[in-house]
């Protein structure tokens, strides 16, 4: 990531993803923030599952979502916001573990649209297994009150 952080981001970040109704209900958690980095956290919960007993892909989806969208967030003007305007997911492994990481980095900044890819992690004993990738193509939003911070 070439060039400054806009000022104060990591702490717009924080604000905005306590109001996440979407996280918060799912229990998961904002736990790295960086310029052009975000990782959000979730335990393992019963009710987030598929009929197998896996993360449930939407959640995965979900959560992949969030962080590469906050890692866009992390690189544009304060007084601009962020919309996802499409993404791809791979699921590359069950979703089985204890707690499981999301991680988001941005791929290509840019003025108007930004591109970030994600990861997702299983973490149980031992090394964290790959889960997910997602390629997002995020909207920087200006002027629209209905869509701030």
């Amino acid at each position: 990531m070439t060039g400054f952080p806009p000022s104060g981001f990591a702490d717009r970040i924080a604000r905005s993803f306590e109001r996440q109704a979407a996280m918060r209900l799912i229990g998961a958690e904002l736990t790295r923030v960086s310029h052009g980095t975000v990782e959000i956290e979730l335990p393992f919960d019963e009710k987030l599952t598929q009929q197998h007993g896996f993360l449930h892909a939407g959640i995965i989806s979900a959560a992949l979502d969030t962080a590469c969208g906050y890692a866009a967030y992390s690189v544009i003007d304060p007084d601009a916001s962020i919309l996802t305007i499409e993404f791809k997911v791979n699921l590359m492994s069950p979703g089985r573990g204890e707690r499981f990481l999301f991680r988001g980095e941005v791929t290509k900044p840019g003025s108007n649209i930004i591109v970030a890819d994600g990861r997702g992690y299983a973490v149980s004993d031992g090394p964290a297994k790959l889960i997910a990738s997602m390629t997002g193509t995020m909207m920087v939003v200006r002027g629209r009150e209905d869509v701030a911070g």
